[in-house]
Order: C-alpha cells, then sequence, then structure tokens
C-alpha cells in the first residue's frame, strides 16, 4: 500500500468514526484490555478515545507505509537520519549500557560513550564526599530543561549536594540563585556544546566573577560540559573537568549525558545508571514489540490520529505527580521544537499541521486552573494523564489515594460527559423549575467525547522516568517520520538568535535602529529612555 493510499484510508476511518460516542465503545467489555499497551512495569491506556479495531488497523497501516521500523532502525544504527545537518541521531547510544557497537562512519562509539560515563562517575563521586554544598548548572533550552526537570522528579532520591539551575540571561535568574549561596562552597557547571551561546556565557562569566569575589577558586570549582577545548580553556576550565558529547546528540535529546552530570551529582551513580537503564528498556521495547503492542509507536499514532486527522491542535500533558512539574515545559520543547517544521526532509512543504502545541501542569493544580476550558470550551484538547500507583510518603497514604481518584476521575468526566437531561434532573433537585430550570441546567451540560490517554506506572524512581523520557523521545520520532520531516534539526531558534546579535550594539547605543522597522525603532527609543542613567 502506497502512503498516499494509507493516509487516505485513515482519513475514511475518520469519517466514519467522527461522531461516534466514546463511551459506547466500552460495550465491548474487553476494550480496556485491547485499548492498551503495556511493558513489564508501565501501562499507557488509550482505550477513551474514539479509536477502534478498524481505526488502529489502518494507523499502523500508514506506519507501515511510511517505513517506521526501516527509519526507527537506521537511527538506532547510527545512520545520518539528520540530513539537513548530515549527522547520526543517537542520544540512543548513551543509554546503550548492555549493545554491541554503535558505528558511526566506520568508527564504534560506544567506548567514548561509556569512557565519558566512567569520567561523570568519578567526578560525581568526589564532589559527593567534597565540602561542595551546592552545585549550579549554567545552560538553556536542552541544557537546562532536562536536568531541571529530572533532579526535581527524583528528589526523593537525592542524597547529595542541592542543585540549582540558571538558564535565563535576565540577570534576576543568576542573582536570585547565588543569593544565599556561600562561594566556597559551590560548584559551577558550564553546559554549552560550542561554548558560545550568549545567555549561557554571560551568566558564566557572572557566576566566576561572584566566586572570585567571594573567595572562591573558579580554577577548581567550574567544570564544563562542552565540545570546545579551546574555549574551555580560554575560561580557565582545565581538561579533566570537561565533559565532551558529540554532534550526534541533540541538546533536546542530551539529558542521558555529561549535560545529567547535575543529576549525577545530586542522585549519585547508581541512581543515575538506573535512569540509563531505563531508558535502554524503552530503546528495546520500541525495537522489539510488534505493531498495538508497541507503547512508543501507539503513543505516535494516537497523536497523529488526534492532531493531524481529528483536527486537535493542541495536547495537555497533565502529570498526576508534583516533582514532574516541569515535565510539560520539558516535552514542550521535545515536541515543539523538533516536529514544528513545516517542510518535508526533500524541501517541499508539509500538506498538513505538524506538531501541537504542548502544554500542562500537575494535576490537581490544574483542575483549579485551566480544566474548566479542557472540559466545556469549544475546543478539544486530548490530555495525556499520568500517574503512578505508588507515592514516596507511605505515611501520606491518603494523599496519595485522592490522588489517584482525582486524575482517573478527570479522564473519566472527559469521555462521559453530562447530558441535558442529566443536567435537568440535577437541577430539579435543586428546587429548580420552568425556564430558570432549563438556563440553569444548561450550563452543567459536559459534551463528554473528549478524548485521553493515561501512562500508569509503579512509582516515579530513576528507572521509570528514564522509561518515560524515552517513551515520549520514539513517539517523537515516529511521528516525524510519519509526517516526513526531520526531527532533528532546529533552524527556528537561529534567525531570532542571529536578529539579537544585530541589535544588541543598538539597544547600548552603540549604533542607530536605521534600516529597522518603525516597531523596533520605537521599542528601542522607549527602553533607551526609560533607561536608568
Amino acid at each position: 500500500m502506497t502512503f498516499s493510499d494509507a493516509w487516505a484510508d485513515v482519513e475514511v476511518r475518520h469519517a466514519a468514526t467522527a461522531d461516534r460516542k466514546f463511551l459506547s465503545l466500552f460495550d465491548d467489555t474487553g476494550r480496556a484490555d485491547t485499548f492498551r499497551c503495556d511493558t513489564s512495569d508501565m501501562r499507557l491506556d488509550y482505550s477513551k478515545t474514539n479509536i477502534d479495531a478498524e481505526t488502529r488497523d489502518a494507523l499502523l497501516a500508514l506506519a507501515d507505509a511510511a517505513d517506521v521500523a526501516a527509519h526507527r532502525d537506521a537511527m538506532f544504527s547510527g545512520q545520518k537520519i539528520n540530513q539537513t545537518e548530515g549527522r547520526a541521531v543517537l542520544h540512543t547510544a548513551l543509554r546503550n549500557l548492555d549493545g554491541g557497537p554503535v558505528l558511526v562512519d566506520g568508527t564504534d562509539v560506544m567506548p567514548g560513550v561509556l569512557d565519558t560515563l566512567g569520567r561523570m562517575g568519578v567526578f560525581a563521586d568526589e564532589i559527593r564526599s567534597s565540602h561542595i554544598t551546592d552545585v549550579v548548572n549554567i545552560g538553556i533550552g536542552g541544557s537546562d530543561l532536562g536536568p531541571a526537570m529530572a533532579v526535581q522528579a527524583l528528589s526523593p532520591y537525592h542524597d547529595g549536594p542541592a542543585v540549582h539551575f540558571v538558564s535565563n540571561v535576565d540577570a534576576a535568574d543568576v542573582s536570585d540563585t547565588l543569593r544565599g549561596l556561600d562561594p566556597k562552597t559551590t560548584l559551577v557547571i558550564v553546559a554549552s556544546k560550542t561554548f558560545t551561546t550568549v545567555e549561557t556565557m554571560t551568566n558564566a562569566r557572572t557566576a566566576r566573577a561572584w566566586m572570585s569575589e567571594g573567595g572562591g577558586d573558579p580554577g577548581t570549582q567550574f567544570a564544563a560540559l562542552s565540545t570546545s577545548e579551546d574555549g574551555t580553556s580560554q575560561f580557565g576550565i582545565p581538561h579533566e573537568r570537561v565533559f565532551g558529547f558529540e554532534d550526534w546528540v541533540g541538546g533536546r535529546y542530551s539529558l542521558w549525558g555529561p549535560i545529567g552530570l547535575s543529576l549525577m551529582i545530586g542522585i549519585g551513580r547508581r541512581g543515575f545508571m538506573a535512569f540509563l537503564r531505563g531508558g535502554q528498556a524503552m530503546d528495546l521495547h520500541f525495537q522489539a514489540a510488534q505493531g498495538a503492542e508497541n507503547m512508543p509507536l501507539m503513543h505516535a499514532l494516537v497523536g497523529i490520529w488526534h492532531n493531524q486527522f481529528c483536527g486537535h491542535a493542541t495536547r495537555a500533558v497533565l502529570p498526576y505527580d508534583q516533582r514532574l512539574g516541569q515535565l510539560p515545559a520539558y516535552f514542550q520543547q521535545l515536541e515543539m521544537e523538533s516536529n514544528g517544521k513545516s517542510v518535508r526532509m526533500d524541501g517541499s512543504d508539509v500538506p498538513v499541521h505538524t506538531g501541537p502545541v504542548v502544554w500542562g501542569a500537575p494535576g490537581t493544580n490544574g483542575q483549579h486552573a485551566f480544566y474548566q476550558l479542557i472540559h466545556q470550551g469549544t475546543r478539544t484538547i486530548p490530555c495525556e494523564f499520568m500517574i503512578a500507583a505508588q507515592g514516596h510518603e507511605p505515611d501520606l497514604e491518603h494523599h496519595h489515594h485522592l490522588l489517584v481518584a482525582n486524575c482517573l476521575a478527570q479522564s473519566e468526566a472527559l469521555m462521559r460527559g453530562r447530558s441535558t437531561d442529566e443536567a435537568r434532573v440535577l437541577m430539579r433537585e435543586k428546587g429548580f423549575e420552568g425556564a430558570e430550570l432549563d438556563r440553569q441546567a444548561a450550563h452543567r451540560v459536559f459534551s463528554g467525547n473528549r478524548p485521553s490517554v493515561t501512562l500508569a506506572y509503579p512509582k516515579l524512581d530513576p528507572f521509570v522516568l528514564g522509561q518515560i523520557i524515552a517513551l515520549y523521545e520514539h513517539r517523537v520520532f515516529v511521528e516525524g517520520v510519519i509526517l516526513g520531516i526531520n526531527s532533528f534539526d532546529q533552524w527556528g531558534v537561529e534567525l531570532g538568535k542571529e536578529l539579537a546579535t544585530a541589535l544588541q550594539p543598538v539597544v547600548e547605543g552603540a549604533q542607530t535602529a536605521d534600516g529597522k522597522d518603525g516597531s523596533t525603532q520605537a521599542l528601542v527609543d522607549f527602553v533607551q529612555r526609560h533607561r536608568v542613567p
């Protein structure tokens, strides 16, 4: 079957199921067991959607027509699937702890990966047993979002120095973070592959001055996560404190390697290895599981169904786990920077919408903030719930029972809804009659038929977090393959950087704003007029 024929078949399935009541699908008492994917200890439930067996078959045929399996194998084997940059895509090699060689241009990269991992472990052990009380990771984008998210997520396993993060070039970020820390007992990690990232290097120089003025020693209290030997050397960071990674690791996929050093220092070498093994376990599942049993594949196909076929432009990530508070932002970058494209790999226009807008917040906080729009708004927003069977506070188990009940109730409510007749009964019981009963009932109607998936796992530990992140990485990859785009470049980030570099001397007053549009000129004038002399 050709790709266009497979796509057309899914469109036919959408037309046939668009008006179906989701709840009616549960007349098949085995639906919950059929429309799910399991690994050894994790479950993805997508039964609360309008996907039926025929639709799933059509989606799987679409994946086959797109040669997802061949593209997957090409990625894992080190082929240069990032064609616009001529690079392999091998973040999976960073967690290939039990696998064989991985070749790039005929060279096995695994000895270097394992050597760097070993060096990281030795360094982390040294810091954890030293006088260092605090670690400040300075990075931005993938050099910040990943480790910051993971450190918070795994706080129950944190037994090392306190770890802090600075990313924004806004002086408030570095100032607020360093305030209260002791320059003599703080390690600063500068995370920048090229060691030229403007925001990161500006913050790094500020931190170095703070440390020097406070009696610390930048020569022994700085480390770098970078491939630039010249840049790190000129900054004064010795070679043994520099941990590099190759260009086949993209920033938003880099937590598994040196960018995860702050996490390793926080939770220890053993905890970090468990995190890697979780990612490796999902890699093995992605490569081995067939068809509807393949969790990343089905997660991607559900996403394609909702976005490209049903036309739902956004996706809400809703972890019912307070420690996953930064996960929606992490997945936002992963999805929107990867699949926020408008041209195919061959340079032609993509004929459909690509990546969705990804957003979210932890439950139950979100229930009191934006769930109103999800339940009764005019747009349908597919939701992705996450819940652990166990919390980390056994003496407060009643809290976790309430948390789980809220999570499951929200997905049920989105699917089930409330009819006008049901709302009228409620209002009649409250004493309303006539036209006022109808008016009050109208406000309490829920359309239902709002799709969700639920990812359930035993407990949020390093291994499980590794599985979750790898699951979403592969999900984004599969979506990109089906859409025919390159999920591993990010040229959209570059234009703003170029313009900012050119505008800086204008803002500083060293150059005029001649040639800029009227709006930009006027805003520069406003800033300069209100600047403190």
